[in-house]
């Protein structure tokens, strides 16, 4: 199978079809999160005052960056030719559904994805699990292994291989997981050109 004979697309969103801005260091410090853990792992494991208290915080921080999103090179023109093709497109982030959507809007692809296609923290279980791209599989009645998930980040490609999932890593530009992925693109534009 080629990635122009896909017709099921799932993305990741920020630092995917967006810029990355968040700073995960940071975010950690300021909510009192030991260096190198899962942010969303970690609040889920708090007390349900402490861990909702973290989360509001946390929404309103991404906000921010979410109204101030700019897209990654080449995102807009992948996109668009995409769904020009009439590629099915979803999006699958660990941030929330709300500010998934007001960053599509914010980067100006809206239009291009069903609201219902778009999945947060709060409709799944956060990736790597693949709970968010097996639930879009069944919404859409297509079987995982004719749909990919497109991530700059191993958790987007490991969420992938367990949905059984063809993957895509992308704006990066050394492949550090060669084994997870199917195919590598340094950033859209070139994943543009793999479609043929």
């Amino acid at each position: 199978m080629t990635l122009k004979d896909i017709k099921h697309w799932v993305f990741d969103m920020d630092g995917t079809l967006t810029v990355a801005v968040h700073d995960f260091d940071f975010i950690r410090e300021y909510l009192e999160i030991p260096a190198q853990a899962d942010i969303l792992t970690h609040l889920a494991s708090l007390p349900a005052d402490v861990s909702a208290a973290k989360h509001a915080w946390l929404l309103e921080h991404e906000r921010e960056l979410a109204l101030a999103s700019t897209p990654a090179p080449g995102a807009v023109e992948l996109v668009r030719e995409l769904a020009d093709r009439g590629v099915r497109l979803g999006i699958l982030t660990r941030n929330a559904q709300e500010l998934a959507h007001i960053t599509l809007k914010a980067i100006g692809i809206a239009q291009y994805f069903e609201a219902h296609d778009v999945l947060g923290r709060d409709n799944a279980a956060h990736k790597p699990d693949p709970d968010g791209l097996l639930q879009l599989a069944r919404a859409w009645a297509v079987e995982p292994s004719r749909m990919v998930m497109v991530g700059d980040y191993r958790f987007d490609l490991d969420c992938g291989r367990a949905a059984g999932s063809k993957t895509v890593l992308v704006n990066v530009p050394e492949n550090p997981w060669p084994d997870l992925t199917d195919w590598h693109a340094k950033d859209c534009f070139e994943l543009r050109q793999l479609l043929g």
